[in-house]
């Protein structure tokens, strides 16, 4: 129930659902419930530390990571033929752009701006609600997904998987049976 193939759409479409469902996941994951952390923690317990350059550092790591998201959500929308949403997921298998680094490049994007907003906020207690999001995903939905996909995908997706870590980006790019059977 939690995954669901997407239904043939234009590369536009898909691209266009993609910034909408950022916007929506964005909007209330890296605003609104941070905001609302820093608001309570403020009135509970004061933890809250603004020093040095960590708002401008932070506001940069928010940035470059959501051009790391956007990028990710655009090559699923095109390559992949769907969206980053597992309710309307990618009907092929995307290993290019920054999927020919790491297998999970919208998740380490994610974590990426959820720190940057963390430091912009100078809130402890968001980084901490980053590192319980970064965990669930890792322990929770990232096993659902891989399932998922290995089902979907087979062998292809299961060759991939040896080939491209999970977390740590490699320093050169995986090209798949498919991308050097076509150069």
């Amino acid at each position: 129930m939690l995954f669901r193939r997407a239904v043939p759409a234009s590369a536009a479409w898909n691209v266009t659902k993609t910034l909408v469902q950022s916007t929506v996941l964005w909007t209330i994951a890296l605003w609104v419930i941070p905001s609302a952390i820093v608001q309570v923690t403020r009135d509970m317990t004061g933890d809250v530390w603004r020093v040095g350059p960590w708002p401008r550092s932070g506001w940069l790591l928010f940035v470059l990571s959501s051009a790391g998201g956007l990028w990710s959500g655009w090559i699923m929308a095109t390559q992949g033929r769907g969206t980053p949403l597992p309710l309307d997921h990618a009907r092929e298998m995307v290993t290019g752009g920054p999927y020919a680094f790491v297998r999970n490049p919208m998740a380490i994007f994610g974590l990426g701006q959820g720190v940057g907003v963390a430091l912009v906020l100078g809130s402890v207690a968001v980084l901490l609600y980053v590192a319980a999001g970064g965990a669930f995903w890792n322990w929770v939905l990232r096993p659902l997904e891989e399932r998922r996909l290995l089902d979907q995908f087979g062998e292809g997706y299961e060759r991939y998987r040896q080939h491209v870590r999970c977390w740590i980006p490699r320093v050169h790019l995986h090209r798949s049976a498919e991308s050097t059977r076509n150069r």
